[in-house]
């Protein structure tokens, strides 16, 4: 059994098709995340041979650990990221809450 469920992602307001969707564009802006924090760690690692931390300890746990997809789903669930329905093409588009800490 997968948790969460549809039903707890989706709320009874989006279908199977909406919520595949908005889940890939929620993990392209994870995977966007991840080789921004690895580009940066590769940088500040390149100034010095001798470096005391490996570019893995200096990215993200979450982002480094899971796929993509997992980490989206999670952050849809935990309400990190929304689902709103754009008007114009009634497609589902994921937006991140600006109030979640």
């Amino acid at each position: 059994m997968l948790y969460p469920t549809i039903n707890e992602l989706t709320k009874g307001q989006f279908n199977r098709y909406e919520l595949s969707l908005a889940t890939a564009k929620c993990a392209r802006l994870v995977t966007d995340e991840y080789v921004k924090q690895r580009e940066d760690a590769e940088h500040a690692t390149a100034g010095g041979k001798d470096s005391d931390h490996p570019v893995n300890t200096m990215i993200d746990k979450d982002l480094r650990d899971d796929k993509a997809v997992k980490t989206a789903i999670r952050r849809i669930h935990d309400g990190e990221y929304v689902i709103v329905r754009c008007e114009k093409t009634e497609e589902p588009v994921v937006e991140a809450d600006e109030d979640f800490e």
